[in-house]
């Protein structure tokens, strides 16, 4: 019996391993797809600013051209200068059709972007007096924009590019035919129009520029949320390895005491003395209830959904939660306040139950002569309240609430409890906050969506996924 029992701890003990394993490999899978997402989704929002940027220099150019052409009467080639205006129009209305959706922008596709910007900048400068124009100057922006957006061997090919077109607008495009009267100052056309070009590219910069690193401040708290919480999730499944591999260590010493007891139960010495039979009745009592943790272990280690869970109701799992939390625990006076009126179908799930026993705990030793545990059903989501009458949280607990080892009470490996929490609550898609309260005490406070437990909802994503899977 003790080499079958033994054996059976051993099986669940590789299987919570081996699940374990894949969870880790399938969490990485999933940090790096959501850490593409995030950078996807910045080229794709930067592309989006190019879009805007080119709508506002087609409007720029045609207020130019119309104003130097009718007010300045200043000679210019109109059906060039339009039809490359035209080809500008047409490449943005391809641009806006192409990037509508949120798909995958690359450097090279924000490189060739901004080469046609660069191409039409040289097609119009070259028809309207090339090096000489004033608004030569607006290849900085390009220059900039390419700094920000693109990767440095892409920028250093504007640069590249750039120079090259200024240089050859420079040999072979005809000056424009505008007098360099600097000795007018601003009265000069000239000047007015350096003063123009000038104000156009720091009003532009300045609008893009903080828009993009909008965008780049937004990606990169992002991707350090992400990396926290990979980090927190590989601390929770190196946890998960060491709780399964000590459940397995102990699987044998309390299978021999279990036996050992159950010989004494049976003995003259037991049986002709009541108080030692009650001692031994006791500790076997004691002794299933660490079977059952070392148990719920293994279960836990494996997957939430599959081997720790049963069918059941909502009210009817509460009332076993704090049924089973409350037995041994010697706490003074409990308020448990249920006010769910729909009853539900849902999973009774074990990491669950472990996880509102763990706020209770931490409850429990603060306030151990009052708690109050109070379950309402908002908006979809299950609300699970639990106050004491503590001394509260102090400030800087507050401030990392949820981070592992951040705990007051001052021992080795304190504070694992509210972090397995918001992890736990965190993977079921809820929240976990935590507050002082006026009168005194804490307040700590799940917000869990039902769906997540809820069989039905269960089902239908079982469904979906083996649609996926065909």
């Amino acid at each position: 019996m003790r080499g079958a029992g033994t054996e059976q701890t051993h099986e669940k003990a590789a299987m919570a391993s081996k699940t374990a394993e894949q969870v880790a490999a399938q969490a990485a899978e999933q940090g790096a797809q959501a850490a593409s997402n995030i950078s996807h989704a910045a080229g794709h929002q930067n592309m989006q600013q190019l879009i805007q940027l080119r709508w506002i220099a087609v409007v720029g150019q045609i207020t130019t051209i119309s104003i130097a052409s009718l007010v300045f009467e200043v000679a210019l080639p109109m059906a060039l200068m339009l039809n490359v205006l035209a080809c500008l129009i047409a490449f943005n209305i391809a641009s806006t059709l192409r990037w509508q959706e949120n798909q995958v922008v690359s450097n090279g596709e924000l490189l060739l972007a901004l080469l046609v910007d660069v191409a039409s900048l040289t097609a119009q400068l070259y028809l309207s007096g090339g090096a000489t124009n004033p608004f030569v100057f607006l290849y900085l922006l390009q220059v900039i924009l390419s700094a920000v957006l693109l990767e440095r061997w892409s920028t250093w090919i504007i640069v590249a590019v750039t120079g090259a077109c200024i240089a050859g607008l420079a040999l072979f495009s005809p000056p424009l035919a505008l007098p360099f009267d600097h000795a007018r100052g601003i009265s000069s056309l000239y000047l007015q129009g350096m003063l123009l070009c000038f104000v156009l590219d720091a009003a532009l910069l300045v609008i893009f520029i903080t828009r993009i690193m909008d965008n780049v401040r937004v990606s990169t708290a992002k991707l350090a949320d992400l990396r926290q919480r990979a980090a927190e999730e590989e601390h929770i499944i190196r946890m998960g390895l060491l709780a399964s591999g000590a459940a397995h260590e102990l699987g044998t010493p309390l299978a021999t005491l279990a036996v050992i007891l159950g010989d004494w139960k049976h003995m003259p010495e037991f049986k002709s003395n009541p108080e030692l039979l009650g001692d031994v009745a006791e500790m076997q009592t004691q002794l299933k209830r660490c079977k059952s943790i070392v148990s719920g272990i293994l279960l836990s280690a494996g997957e939430a959904r599959g081997e720790s869970s049963a069918a059941t109701t909502l009210n009817t799992f509460l009332d076993e939660t704090v049924a089973e939390w409350r037995y041994g625990r010697p706490v003074v006076q409990f308020v448990f306040d249920k006010q769910i009126r729909n009853d539900m179908p849902v999973v009774s799930d074990s990491t669950l139950k472990q996880m509102i026993c763990n706020v209770l705990d931490n409850a429990l030793e603060a306030s151990p002569h009052w708690l109050r545990l109070e379950a309402s059903c908002e908006q979809g989501m299950l609300v699970l309240q639990v106050s004491d009458a503590g001394p509260g949280f102090p400030a800087q607990i507050l401030a990392q609430f949820g981070k592992p080892y951040n705990s007051s009470k001052g021992r080795p490996g304190g504070g694992l409890g509210l972090f397995l929490v918001v992890n736990v609550a965190r993977t079921l898609g809820g929240v976990v906050t935590a507050q002082n309260l006026p009168q005194g005490g804490a307040l700590v406070r799940l917000s869990l969506p039902v769906s997540a437990i809820e069989i039905e909802s269960n089902q239908q994503t079982m469904q979906d996924k083996q649609q996926d899977d065909e």
